[in-house]
């Protein structure tokens, strides 16, 4: 007989107050369990001891709760979840109250961090639970009940949703697909709630900008109320004041792109609100006025204006991506996705969507950085034949013309325009902020990404002890040697670990595996001594490398020096020389021969090198050979510095040699009085090579005088008046002002 299910379902049971038996539904406010679940309230930011105590007081008690309800079998458990208004308020306050990744946080006690985790997992199992209508085969509610069951008694709401997006994406995103797609499958009047959210969202945004005095949605703006405060820039408004609208900032646009990330089927309901074009407005209007207040902050808190920063840029990122999941589910999914007959309207879509984006030109550079946009237009003239290439080049053209004046490069080199320097100069580091109750150590980076943190295919150290723990927290009798194994096989993804270990759907070699098998120890690292490398490895003094060192080369302390004598008396190195400079005397000029030995060469051979010029002829053989020949040629004369001076002889010299230099140096009697045609030649020639050395070039052209009136000037004559005009005030008296007033600025000339 197959088992109903449990909407239809009757229990009989006897009447406590009758004693008879009779017939409920299995589904009775009477099968409810007497039960109180206490509020949540969020961890103490200040670690206060009494307060943590209180904390862990009250956090014990929802868990114990809750883990007792995930114990209720299942029609206990729906009974439970249905008619019991305090369990509905402390889920409520959980989802409201729970710090998010983004939130200022200070480390907390280790025995808070436990209790986090404990609530964070309790807390979304019975989430989970209550969004699957069918447990097993016997264990399940009707699709057109479990829909009612869920709209009616408020089980699950948008803002739920969006909390749940938020603080569970990370690392249970496909588990919390299925999950909000069997709520809005089984029950789609959710469509409609989501359609009405939108002006609220939007209002959200119109909040910010009124709030930060710039100008709200251009359909909707009302001028200020005589009554109202006066607006305030960002610029002028209160530190705190700016950190809140910051806060609440990132706080929005981080779980807007949660949810839109986890569910991408709720885009084709924002773009109905044309939330694309709403969104870029806000980006272009309230970004760079917020980004120019923190960085005119300069003399204030550097630490809180660093974080600023971060969240700032953080938000902008996001923004930048909820456009993009917008674009491609409702334009390049589609075409991809469907044939060529039906993708005309979509292409139409994109060009309609991006011409009302052209006029936003800081967020034309930031998608381009991010998603650029050639590469969209490309795959669309790819997809479809019929294109419009005027529509098309428009838009490239418009894209081009937002980059001018920024640097390109530099922004598509670092590719991501959230990744910026903090303006201020001030340290990057920020306190560390508050991670979702089960990953409390990450960093800030990896807090900002939210619900779609990337991970890298190649991990280790702290972040694979984490990906450890997040499959281990939600599973915890796996071994983590197992946990290692499915994670190494899955490119280091948890969320697909723990999916397949859930749905039993694990690769062949991973289901043979141990499930606790632990992980093992890391091997030693390599000795220091044996992987050293230095100049003085394996030399003669390395005692890592040898047992053995000359001890006679090693020298303690400062050795004595040597003088001046020992050292001229040190006659090594001419010794060392000796034996080299000994083998010239091989060569001799004679060689003498004993007595009745032969002559090594013949005197009659021919010798070649041999000058016999002169053998026939004797040269001066009959000259006198006379002491006296060399001096005939010239007297003997005394060296000046074996000289005996004479007094009065070298005045004399001295007088001599100045007669004769005046004599030479005086004008010859003909030329008494000199041509003056020569003078002025050597005058001229004289000028010419001063003026040389300061740098002039004289004219020496003709050309300038020209030919007489009425018979025309030639070319050069042109050119030469030309230059002569150009150029006159740098001889003469033309700049005679220029250096009067010159002398004057150097007091050269009283005023």
């Amino acid at each position: 007989m197959p088992a109903l299910p449990l909407d239809e379902l009757q229990i009989t049971q006897k009447d406590p107050k009758t004693g008879k038996l009779r017939t409920l539904p299995a589904l009775h406010p009477e099968q409810k369990a007497d039960r109180y679940f206490v509020l949540y309230k969020p961890p103490p930011k200040d670690n206060i001891p009494a307060l943590v105590e209180e904390y862990l007081e009250r956090a014990t008690f929802i868990a114990n709760d809750v883990d007792w309800l995930l114990a209720l079998p299942h029609d206990k458990f729906w009974c439970q979840v249905i008619f019991d208004e305090t369990l509905q308020k402390c889920l409520d306050s959980y989802l409201r109250y729970v710090p998010r990744k983004f939130d200022e946080w200070v480390a907390p006690t280790p025995e808070v961090v436990d209790m986090q985790k404990h609530l964070h997992r309790s807390v979304f199992l019975t989430f989970l639970r209550m969004s699957t209508h069918k447990e097993s085969k016997d264990h399940f509610i009707s699709a057109s009940a479990f829909g009612e069951i869920l709209y009616n008694n408020f089980l699950f709401d948008i803002p739920k949703i969006l909390d749940l997006c938020v603080l569970f994406g990370k690392g249970n995103s496909l588990l919390l697909q299925k999950m909000i797609e069997n709520i809005f499958t089984q029950q789609p009047s959710y469509y409609n709630d989501l359609d009405e959210t939108m002006p609220t969202i939007l209002q959200v945004f119109s909040n910010i900008l009124q709030h930060c005095g710039l100008q709200g949605d251009r359909t909707c703006a009302t001028p200020q109320k005589l009554e109202e405060k006066v607006r305030l820039s960002p610029s002028d408004m209160p530190l705190q004041e700016l950190k809140d609208i910051v806060l609440y900032l990132c706080d929005t646009c981080t779980t807007l792109w949660a949810f839109l990330d986890i569910f991408p089927l709720a885009c084709q309901t924002f773009q109905k609100h044309d939330f694309c074009y709403r969104l870029a407005s806000f980006y272009e209007t309230a970004i760079p006025e917020l980004e120019s207040a923190i960085k005119k902050r300069r003399l204030e808190d550097s630490k809180l204006l660093g974080d600023l920063w971060k969240r700032l840029s953080h938000s902008r990122k996001k923004l930048v991506e909820i456009i993009h999941i917008l674009m491609n589910q409702i334009c390049l999914l589609p075409i991809l996705e469907s044939s060529c007959d039906n993708i005309q309207g979509f292409i139409e879509e994109f060009l309609q969507i991006f011409s009302s984006l052209l006029q936003e030109k800081r967020f034309l550079r930031d998608y381009d950085v991010l998603f650029p946009v050639a590469d969209d237009v490309s795959l669309l003239q790819q997809a479809s034949s019929v294109f419009d290439e005027t529509r098309t080049a428009y838009i490239l053209q418009a894209v081009e013309s937002a980059w001018e004046g920024v640097d390109r490069q530099k922004a598509t080199e670092a590719k991501d325009p959230l990744v910026a320097e903090d303006p201020n100069k001030v340290a990057a580091t920020v306190e560390p902020v508050s991670q979702t109750p089960s990953h409390p150590e990450n960093s800030e980076d990896e807090e900002c990404m939210g619900a779609a943190a990337a991970l890298v295919p190649s991990v280790s150290g702290v972040e694979l002890d984490s990906l450890i723990s997040q499959v281990k927290d939600l599973l915890p009798d796996l071994g983590e040697g197992f946990i290692l194994a499915c994670l190494a096989h899955y490119s280091y993804d948890p969320e697909q670990v723990i999916n397949n270990i859930l749905e039993e759907r694990l690769a062949p070699a991973l289901s043979q595996l141990d499930r606790s098998l632990d992980r093992q120890a890391k091997p030693d690292p390599t000795p220091l001594l044996t992987s050293r490398h230095n100049i003085f490895q394996n030399d003669e003094f390395d005692v890592f490398s040898r047992n053995s060192v000359d001890l006679s080369r090693v020298h303690k302390g400062k050795r004595k020096e040597e003088n001046t004598r020992s050292l001229l008396n040190d006659k090594r190195a001419v010794t060392a020389q000796r034996q080299r400079y000994e083998q010239y005397s091989v060569v001799v000029e004679e060689v003498p021969l004993q007595p009745g030995e032969g002559l090594p060469y013949h005197g009659d051979d021919y010798e070649d090198e041999y000058d016999d010029t002169y053998d026939d002829n004797q040269v001066g053989a009959n000259d006198v050979d006379s002491d006296d020949e060399l001096i005939s040629r010239r007297p003997f004369t005394t060296p000046q510095v074996l000289r005996t001076r004479v007094s009065g002889e070298g005045q004399e010299d001295d007088e001599e040699e100045e007669e004769e230099e005046a004599e030479e140096g005086a004008p010859k009697p003909d030329h008494f009085v000199q041509d003056p045609a020569v003078l002025r030649e050597k005058a001229e020639a004289r000028r010419m090579a001063f003026l040389a050395r300061r740098g002039y070039r004289h004219d020496s052209s003709a050309a300038v005088a020209g030919s007489p009136r009425g018979h025309g000037q030639t070319r050069e004559t042109t050119q030469e008046r030309r230059k002569k005009e150009a150029n006159k005030a740098a001889r003469a008296n033309h700049n005679r002002r220029t250096m009067a007033d010159r002398k004057r600025s150097k007091g050269m000339i009283p005023s």
